[in-house]
């Protein structure tokens, strides 16, 4: 029942006059059909797409110990929240998709640039690790992996907060809080 609902929302959508953008205004009828999944009801993000930045975390927290790591680590790459439930086994990753497209601009304009921060965050710091670990200095690697995965960590921390709906802004402040931290 719920997949006939989701693909006539989804032809409804599909088929809106073009002066209405994609998946607007149907906000509150995917607020239905996400409940009792794992998407939260009220921003309708799911926490599961972070699971992309936490792979590049534990990644970046081997590279000291195993700097073999590092090849694996610098082969991550940005993934649209739509590629990563396409590419996931999450139950719901259609309805993830549609309903992310739907998610309320507050919520997802916040959701979009702390993700567009932390992409930049994790290709910027790429090279400056190969650098320290061909330098061959184990403490500065490990300080400078720990300040990447800090903040990589805090941001995180951000957007499971606008995820789950207790934040709903994210502005350059608290990008510079996080990124001076």
């Amino acid at each position: 029942m719920v997949s006939s609902s989701l693909q006539a929302v989804a032809s409804a959508a599909s088929q809106a006059p073009r002066s209405v953008a994609k998946g607007a205004g149907f906000t509150g009828t995917y607020r239905l059909l996400v409940r009792g999944k794992n998407i939260n009801q009220n921003t309708l993000l799911a926490t599961d797409y972070l699971n992309h930045f936490n792979e590049i975390i534990m990644l970046l927290e081997m590279v000291p110990s195993m700097p073999e790591c590092y090849e694996d680590a610098a082969g991550w790459r940005p993934k649209s929240y739509a590629d990563h439930f396409r590419d996931s086994c999450f139950s719901d990753a259609e309805l993830a998709i549609l309903a992310y497209e739907n998610a309320p601009a507050n919520y997802r304009q916040a959701f979009d640039t702390t993700i567009g921060q932390m992409d930049r965050l994790v290709l910027d710091a790429i090279p400056r690790i190969k650098a320290l670990i061909d330098a061959g200095e184990p403490g500065p690697l490990q300080l400078g992996v720990e300040d990447v995965t800090r903040k990589l960590q805090s941001f995180v921390d951000v957007a499971s907060s606008i995820i789950n709906g207790t934040t709903d802004t994210l502005d350059q402040a608290q990008i510079d809080q996080v990124m001076n931290a």
